[in-house]
């Protein structure tokens, strides 16, 4: 299978889509510092992490006819004092994003930096 990039995963959404995920991307690059994005070929999946594999993924952005989620690898163990995780999944969580200004809120960034903080200590960083 031929790897796809973010641009064709994006394509096929309508613009307001393609404008809140790419900013989503942004904002998940600057927040998670050294992260690299990864392509699912497979389905409309972006996801940022640390190495590859499930293992070094942090979060994921997931396109669909609702729009943009932006997905918590393990985010049922995440704290969420302000209940922005949904979802019906056991370990899986997401936030959806309506629009751009939802990523500038101090509780979505929060949340962000929380998984990350989950991922280094799962992977025995910061010890």
């Amino acid at each position: 299978m031929t790897a796809r990039s973010a641009e064709e995963i994006l394509k096929p959404y309508p613009d307001d889509a393609q404008a809140l995920a790419n900013k989503a991307r942004r904002a998940l690059l600057k927040l998670l510092t050294g992260a690299e994005e990864s392509v699912d070929p497979s389905a409309a999946v972006l996801s940022y992490g640390y190495g590859p594999g499930y293992r070094g993924m942090v979060c994921t952005l997931i396109l669909g006819k609702s729009g943009v989620k932006l997905g918590f690898v393990r985010g049922a163990e995440l704290n969420d004092p302000s209940g922005l995780l949904e979802g019906s999944g056991k370990t899986h969580k997401y936030v959806q994003l309506h629009t751009a200004s939802d990523l500038d809120g101090p509780d979505l960034r929060q949340l962000i930096r929380a998984a990350r903080l989950a991922w280094q200590q799962r992977n025995g960083y910061g010890r």
